[in-house]
């Protein structure tokens, strides 16, 4: 029987990878939902080639009159209403917390692309898949890759979770020459393909960041044992150290398609057509990032030390600053200096709900926001 696959964020870098590993195996899986935020064409391109009647467009009112669902809400009731075993949440930022939510509620597992959901949720998140009896399956490549390989190990068993980071559009130059970077620069990744905000997170490393801050909370795995290396070759994706001081590495071509097959394809691992890597001839570097250069890494460890709430503040404040910077009025040293402020101002405290994560996401905007007014055009 073939797996019902429900595709959030369908005409992003993540949903047309997931296009692409369904095309590759059209005898295993079958799209039966998918979302687009404003890209309405390319929705309707999708669904004609696929033959997909439930549609939801989020950032407007379609003007397709087929499309019922749009709007946030309209998402939801898309995900609530749809039969699926998987959901693949590609959203990009917290707009992607609720549609995980709604996916484990509505009895479907989740293929997470969406770090923000974790970083956000946390233990909420993974106590809500438990209590429905569905699985949290990552999708980014370097959480995929220690999903996989615990599935060989016993957590007991593993002393260090070690996450690589490519060192993004940045990793060649030196502090001092950061300070004039612009736009187009920050958006030239060296190794991947991605949207446009998770390209300068990359390239701050506020993305990797937010993965220590996801393995931490999605593993159960102590912040003091989880470490990252800068590897520019982006084929080792994460590596474990098992307790007689052994490294295990998942090991592949820099190709979203492998995580996302692994995860569609999971509890089982099938034959691919993406990420076939041969080592000959290849040199595979290692070096330790420098928190001075990457100073969103370090804010990243501080928050995650202080507690869920600072979690929450450090992803929304991230999230202000970056959008400003997309819009040219802050500069990209700006970025952490603001989620620094931010993270000062709010104060550490627990989170038990759904409504205590968007109570403090809501107040930590306001505060950057704040912030970001003293930087515009400085």
């Amino acid at each position: 029987m073939k797996k019902k696959i429900i595709i959030l964020g369908s005409t992003g870098s993540i949903g047309r990878n997931t296009i692409d590993v369904i095309s590759s195996q059209p005898e295993k899986y079958e799209i039966s939902a998918i979302s687009a935020h404003n890209n309405e064409k390319k929705l309707n391109e999708i669904a004609d080639r696929f033959k997909i009647k439930n549609l939801a467009l989020t950032g407007k009112k379609p003007d397709n009159p087929s499309i019922k669902y749009y709007s946030k809400a309209g998402l939801l009731d898309m995900i609530n209403d749809t039969q699926a075993d998987i959901v693949v949440n590609g959203l990009a930022g917290s707009d992607g917390l609720m549609p995980s939510v709604v996916s484990l509620k509505s009895g479907k597992n989740l293929a997470l692309a969406n770090k923000e959901t974790v970083v956000m949720a946390g233990c909420i998140i993974t106590q809500l898949a438990a209590d429905c009896g569905k699985k949290i399956i990552p999708v980014d490549s370097e959480h995929s890759a220690i999903f996989h390989l615990l599935q060989n190990s016993r957590i007991d068993d593993v002393e260090e979770l070690i996450i690589t980071a490519s060192g993004g559009a940045f990793r060649d130059l030196s502090l001092e020459e950061m300070k004039n970077v612009k736009l187009e620069d920050a958006l030239k990744h060296p190794n991947w393909s991605m949207g446009r905000k998770l390209t300068i997170d990359s390239a701050s490393m506020a993305n990797k960041g937010l993965e220590v801050i996801e393995a931490h909370q999605l593993f159960n795995f102590p912040l003091s044992k989880i470490k990252v290396l800068i590897h520019p070759q982006s084929m080792v994706h994460s590596l474990i150290r098992t307790a007689e001081g052994s490294l295990f590495a998942q090991i592949s071509s820099p190709d979203m398609r492998v995580p996302i097959q692994n995860a569609l394809s999971w509890p089982e691992i099938g034959p691919s057509l993406f990420g076939r890597l041969d080592l000959d001839g290849i040199t595979l570097n290692f070096t330790a990032p420098d928190l001075e250069k990457y100073r969103m890494l370090a804010l990243a460890y501080n928050a995650a030390e202080s507690g869920p709430s600072q979690n929450i503040t450090y992803n929304a404040s991230n999230e202000i600053a970056v959008d400003y910077f997309m819009q040219r009025k802050i500069a990209f040293k700006a970025i952490p200096e603001i989620v620094e402020k931010t993270l000062q101002t709010m104060t550490a405290g627990s989170i038990s709900s759904i409504e205590d994560i968007i109570d403090v996401d809501t107040r930590a905007r306001r505060t950057a926001e704040k912030y970001t007014g003293d930087y515009i055009n400085n």
